[in-house]
């Protein structure tokens, strides 16, 4: 019997469809020098910034007393005990307390002399690290550890003479979510340095303090999805002109990823010809109102956008 042409389109369309049901999958759119040893105290030189001076991006007006309180009791007996050098899976290795919170620097002081320039509302979402009873743990050298005294008498560790600090929004033994706050705020290294996000693949995992796991692209910046994109039976975004300029498209990383799933992990064209990354077949973007990795300032932006999940599914998007 012979087949018609109509009949053969048909045969074709409907393996196409097929193909990208397999691909794609069917749910729907709801679906240094300088640094004085602990003991020798340094002058008095702690400066004044405060709020709305620009000291991270901390909305001082939200109350972070009691998340600041939390960050300070952590230190053992009032102090931060035993420094010690932990490994992070995005920092490399960063400086932390006896109980392994995470300690900072600010690019705001100055190490030349030891100086801090974080007081009054700053001081509170970013409480300064007491220098009183520290010691150095593995890996740490002792000469690097000194103290500089505060306007308010009070002396503050500082590690290759740059202050050391808490961040109040780190609620447990591992968080970072301080890295690169206002692009000013950066966890230290043991030597004093800042600790700097390393090489990540194209797309891997994140665990947000807020969030959950999170997807991030290779700079460890946030990918969100629109809930207005379509990804079957094909990804089709609906970010198009200025809402691109807002929400950059992730560029295709082909198989560098790292706890992302891969079923969908594909890409796609766009209509302007530019080739564009899904998860699990829905287009991902980026945030430009992130300024630094750990950002989630896009997370729920017109109740539309939402980080993603490492199934590709948008995380705190309401149920529909």
């Amino acid at each position: 019997m012979k087949t018609s042409w109509r009949s053969a389109s048909l045969v074709a369309s409907a393996a196409a469809v097929l193909a990208l049901t397999t691909a794609c999958g069917q749910e729907s759119a709801g679906s240094a020098a300088g640094s004085q040893n602990v003991g020798a105290t340094a002058p008095a030189v702690t400066g004044g910034l405060g709020a709305g001076s620009g000291y991270g991006g901390v909305d001082a007006s939200a109350s972070p007393g009691a998340e600041a309180a939390g960050a300070g009791a952590s230190a053992q007996g009032g102090t931060a005990g035993e420094l010690a050098v932990s490994a992070d899976a995005e920092l490399g290795k960063i400086l932390t307390d006896g109980n392994g919170k995470t300690l900072y620097r600010f690019d705001q002081d100055t190490a030349e002399p030891p100086k801090s320039n974080c007081a009054g509302d700053c001081a509170t979402a970013w409480p300064p690290v007491p220098a009183d009873g520290v010691t150095a743990g593995d890996g740490i050298d002792k000469s690097l550890l000194g103290e500089v005294t505060r306007a308010d008498g009070s002396k503050q560790l500082t590690v290759g003479g740059w202050p050391a600090y808490y961040y109040a929004k780190d609620t447990t033994a591992g968080d970072t979510s301080g890295q690169g706050v206002g692009n000013k705020w950066f966890a230290l290294a043991p030597d004093g340095k800042k600790a700097k996000v390393s090489a990540l693949p194209g797309l891997s995992v994140r665990k947000d303090p807020n969030l959950g796991e999170i997807v991030v692209d290779r700079n460890g910046m946030t990918v969100y999805r629109f809930m207005k994109d379509e990804a079957w039976p094909k990804p089709v975004s609906a970010c198009t002109g200025a809402c691109l300029e807002k929400w950059p498209a992730v560029a295709p990383v082909g198989d560098d990823v790292k706890g992302v799933q891969k079923k969908g992990l594909m890409s796609f064209s766009r209509p302007d010809g530019v080739k564009q990354q899904t998860v699990n077949c829905w287009p991902i973007y980026t945030f430009s109102g992130d300024k630094a990795p750990g950002d989630i300032n896009g997370q729920g932006v017109g109740g539309t956008w939402y980080a993603v999940a490492p199934n590709g599914k948008p995380v705190g998007a309401p149920k529909q």
